[in-house]
């Protein structure tokens, strides 16, 4: 079986290139825009048009949803298999989700629950997963040196997304910034479930995305996407900036905390920002020697487990991360990992789990054998064809 796999440099790509790979199956890579970020649509669909008419394909496959594949497929009546890794993706709502050669996958069941109904043949929910074994080479080949500059009693790995939030460049009005910064507020009490997208009024959508001229308007959509944008992709990157934020400034009062990112951390005096980590030849290591790893989950990600509860598991590490409501389908709290309902709580546990290092311990292995168990790519992928 030969396929064809459109790169754009996500994390998750070698991995499941790998993963495809074991299962004998010849892969092809389609690379320009890893390089090339201003490709178009036509020349990503005649890109896939020139290897469609030289190879035969079984499927094209991609990270995340690309309209201009799902058309060229459609055309040649060959699959078109995706796996969304993130949230939001606007082009989701593109008339393309609805044509009948997609096999889209969305991790998040409340992405897929929202999508599937305008494709309900085509469209099904898939679980993110990891690369153990890549991960363990890593971990077996550190040294005595790499363990000490690793060891932490809380880290955090991720973006503050300072940089990313399209949010803060906006000139608003008092009544709507008054209004989000609220809203925000509010959320960050509640975890479980997001509220957002359902208690934005119309007079705060139109404002957010009338300011900003680079607004997402699909030409091409079967709904409007202006309420789940602003929801998401602004308020939601405001509330993550917000949030992390707010959490490691309260954490750092009372632990030591360290900090892997490439964003701006001068708001967090008492962190120890050690500059961005390389996923990977640097992050298992951090992984599997912190003493806790924390996860914040951002809120446009509703109710689905990251990619780094994931890999974070999958590295021997104990996690603690916020509730997200998919979480008990696949673990056990207190047993495979543990969950924060909120900061004080959160204070509270990290207290306990750096006192009581068996416990912990114990926790990590339990969390590290299931994942090999049961959540690997092979695991997925082996879930994907059977589908397809």
């Amino acid at each position: 079986m030969e396929i064809l796999i459109y790169r754009y440099n996500s994390i998750c790509e070698p991995d499941i290139i790998q993963a495809f790979e074991n299962f004998g199956i010849k892969v092809h890579q389609e690379k320009a825009e890893m390089t090339d970020k201003s490709i178009t649509p036509h020349q990503c669909a005649m890109k896939i048009t020139e290897w469609l008419l030289a190879h035969k394909i079984a499927f094209v496959f991609s990270i995340n949803f690309y309209p201009a594949i799902s058309y060229t497929c459609n055309r040649f009546k060959v699959p078109y298999v995706c796996w969304s890794v993130d949230s939001p993706v606007a082009e989701l709502f593109s008339n393309a989700l609805k044509n009948e050669w997609n096999r889209i996958f969305l991790f998040d069941r409340a992405q897929y629950e929202f999508f599937r109904p305008y494709n309900p043949d085509h469209i099904y929910y898939l679980p993110l997963a990891t690369n153990v074994k890549r991960m363990e080479k890593v971990i077996l080949e550190m040294s005595e040196e790499d363990f000490s500059k690793y060891d932490s009693d809380v880290v955090f790995v991720g973006s503050l997304y300072s940089e990313k939030c399209r949010y803060d460049s906006l000139v608003l009005s008092d009544y709507t910034k008054g209004y989000v910064n609220g809203l925000i507020q509010a959320q960050m009490k509640v975890f479980g479930y997001n509220f957002i997208y359902d208690t934005l009024p119309e007079q705060v959508i139109r404002e957010i995305a009338d300011a900003d001229p680079a607004f997402y308007k699909g030409q091409d959509v079967f709904l409007d996407t202006d309420r789940y944008l602003v929801a998401h992709q602004y308020i939601g990157m405001k509330l993550a900036n917000v949030e992390r934020v707010s959490i490691l400034s309260t954490l750092s009062e009372h632990f030591d905390v360290t900090l892997y990112t490439r964003s701006d951390s001068s708001v967090l005096p008492k962190v120890q920002n050690k500059g961005g980590a390389d996923t990977l030849t640097e992050m298992p290591g951090i992984f599997h020697a912190a003493k806790i790893n924390l996860n914040m989950t951002m809120r446009p990600i509703e109710t689905g487990l990251s990619l780094r509860i994931w890999d974070v598991m999958g590295c021997g590490g104990f996690l603690m991360t916020n509730y997200q409501a998919e979480i008990p389908e696949y673990f056990e709290i207190g047993k495979d990992l543990e969950v924060y309902e909120d900061t004080k709580d959160l204070i509270n546990k990290i207290d306990y789990y750096l006192n009581h290092d068996a416990k912990r311990i114990e926790i990590a292995v339990n969390g590290y054998e299931k994942v090999v168990k049961y959540h690997t790519y092979e695991a997925r992928l082996a879930q994907m064809l059977k589908t397809i």
